[in-house]
This record gives structure tokens, C-alpha cells and sequence, in this order.
């Protein structure tokens, strides 16, 4: 196989699904607490996130000019959401039951604020964040 076809769609390893334990308050009929699962996204829906948290500001002074603005702590929710394969956060009646609509309303509602951050860390991680450039380098040469 040429280098080449390494990149192909065919041979690249298929993205896995993380299982990690969110909260001890979440449980089975047995009391055990039940994880939860995420999934890597494309760069297509981390795009639209990236754009659908994003305005355009004035920019103070400059008459007329605008500047897009992030709003990251909407970014990182959006892509937390889009992370998570169980539970289905956009099923309806699990909305209802927190009174909220929405997924992002509904992970708000559901996590304690550490458990939120614990997600949004994962989820940085699940979609490749966390690598250092450094520790690929080494491992290719390895």
C-alpha cells in the first residue's frame, strides 16, 4: 500500500466510542451508575458549532466596522452535545422531564457544574484537543 492510500477513507481507523461515568446519580434498576458514551465529530459539524456560536460585534470606535466575536462557552457546550451518543439529549421526552427544550438546555439542566466541566473535558479529548503536537511527533518516530 503507498503512503497514499493511507489516507484513504477505507484504511483509516474508525473512530471508537468512550465510555465514562459522568455521575453517580445517574443509575440502572442495580444502582450502578451508568455511563454515558461519546463519539469523535467531523470537522463539518464542529464547523457549524464554531459558526452558529460566533457574532459579528462593533468594534468600539470604528464606526461601521464588525469583528465576529466567539462565544466559547457556547462553542464547547454545542460540541459536548454533538460529542454525546448516550443519552440521546435531543429526545423530546427527556427534555420534558427537566422542563426544558433543547439540548444544550437540557445538559445544563442535567449535570452539576463539575460534572458539566468533566464533559466538556472529555469531549475535548474524545475529538483529539488534547494531543500535543510533541507526543505525535514522537509517537510517529516510534
Amino acid at each position: 500500500m503507498s503512503n497514499l492510500q493511507a489516507f484513504f477513507a477505507q484504511n483509516v481507523e474508525k473512530v471508537t466510542i468512550e465510555e465514562h461515568v459522568i455521575s453517580k446519580r445517574f443509575k440502572d434498576e442495580n444502582g450502578n451508575p451508568i455511563p454515558w458514551k461519546f463519539g469523535a465529530i467531523d470537522g463539518e459539524v464542529d464547523a457549524a458549532n464554531r459558526k452558529a456560536s460566533t457574532k459579528r460585534m462593533p468594534v468600539p470606535g470604528k464606526k461601521g466596522l464588525m469583528m465576529p466575536e466567539i462565544d466559547f462557552e457556547l462553542y464547547s457546550l454545542k460540541n459536548a452535545v454533538a460529542t454525546i451518543k448516550y443519552p440521546d439529549l435531543n429526545n423530546a421526552e427527556l427534555q420534558s422531564s427537566y422542563g426544558v427544550m433543547g439540548a444544550e438546555a437540557l445538559l445544563k439542566k442535567m449535570l452539576l457544574p463539575g460534572e458539566l466541566t468533566e464533559v466538556k473535558n472529555i469531549t475535548q479529548k474524545v475529538n483529539g484537543f488534547d494531543v500535543d503536537m510533541e507526543e505525535l511527533v514522537e509517537e510517529a518516530k516510534n
